[in-house]
């Protein structure tokens, strides 16, 4: 699964680890995360991250 970093902050999203604080669980692809999902750091929209 590929990471996903916030053009806006630097944030990384990881796949294997998820995002616990928006009860996004471990392993879930970024692809399937909900379309109003944002950056945790800085509340970014999903479009502004960018595959590494």
């Amino acid at each position: 699964m590929d990471k996903w970093e916030c053009s806006v902050c630097g944030y990384v999203y990881d796949p294997e680890v998820g995002d616990l604080d928006h009860k996004i669980k471990p392993g879930t692809p970024f692809e399937q995360l909900p379309e109003d999902w944002t950056c945790p750091i800085c509340g970014a929209p999903k479009d502004q991250f960018i595959k590494q």
